[in-house]
C-alpha cells in the first residue's frame, strides 16, 4: 500500500497572531482578528497551504475557563474560516501549565508535539511547512518540529531569549507581510 501524498501547512499560533490577545479568552464574542489576517490565509490556501491552529491553552488547567467553552470556541473558528472560504485543517492545543513538566506534557510550545501530532493526524510535510507566531516559543516549537518559522514583532516578545531554535527565518509587523514572504519563498504567486 503506497503512503498518501504529504502536504505544506502553515502552522498558526492563535492568540497575539490571527487574533487579538485578550488573556485566557474563550468566549467568542470578545474575538478580534488582527489586520490582514483572512487576506494572508487566503493567499496560503490559494497556493496549497493547510490551515492549522496551534495554541497553548493554559487557562483550561487554571479554571479560567471549561473544556466545553473551549470546544465552543474551536466550532467558532472553523465557522469563521468557512464564511470566508478558508478550510480549518486543524486547531490542536495543549491545556496544561507551564509548569506541568516533560513526563505530563511534551506538546506545550516550545516543544514541538502539538506539530508532530498535527503532521501525523493531517500528512504533512514539516520539512515544506511554516510555523508564524508572535513569540519565539512559537519559532522554536516551529524550528524544533522542522518547519521554517516567522515571527510577527507586534509587541508581544517581551523576553527575547535567546537559543539554538529561537531565531526566525523571517520577521514581519504584521500576518499579511508574513503570508507574501511564505509565497515569496515558495515561488508561488500571490492570488
Amino acid at each position: 500500500m503506497q503512503s498518501p501524498d504529504l502536504s505544506k501547512a502553515v502552522f498558526l499560533d492563535k492568540d497575539g497572531t490571527l487574533i487579538i490577545d485578550v488573556p485566557y479568552n474563550a468566549d467568542p464574542e470578545k474575538v478580534r482578528f488582527e489586520k490582514g489576517v483572512f487576506e494572508g490565509l487566503a493567499a496560503l490556501q490559494a497556493n496549497g497551504f493547510k490551515l492549522v491552529i496551534i495554541s497553548n491553552q493554559p487557562g483550561l488547567a487554571l479554571g479560567k475557563f471549561t473544556q466545553a467553552a473551549l470546544d465552543q470556541l474551536i466550532v467558532f473558528f472553523e465557522e469563521v474560516f468557512r464564511e470566508n472560504d478558508l478550510v480549518l485543517s486543524g486547531f490542536y492545543y495543549c491545556p496544561h501549565l507551564p509548569t506541568a513538566g516533560e513526563a505530563l506534557c511534551n506538546c506545550r510550545k516550545p516543544k514541538p508535539g502539538m506539530l508532530l501530532q498535527a503532521a501525523y493526524d493531517l500528512h504533512i510535510d514539516l520539512k515544506k511547512s511554516w510555523m508564524i507566531g508572535d513569540i519565539l516559543n512559537d519559532v522554536e516549537a516551529g524550528k524544533r518540529a522542522g518547519c521554517q518559522s516567522i515571527l510577527i514583532n507586534n509587541g508581544n516578545e517581551t523576553e527575547w531569549l535567546p537559543g539554538t531554535y529561537r531565531e526566525p527565518d523571517f520577521t514581519s509587523t504584521d500576518f499579511f507581510g508574513a503570508a507574501e514572504f511564505i509565497l515569496e519563498k515558495a515561488n508561488v504567486r500571490h492570488v
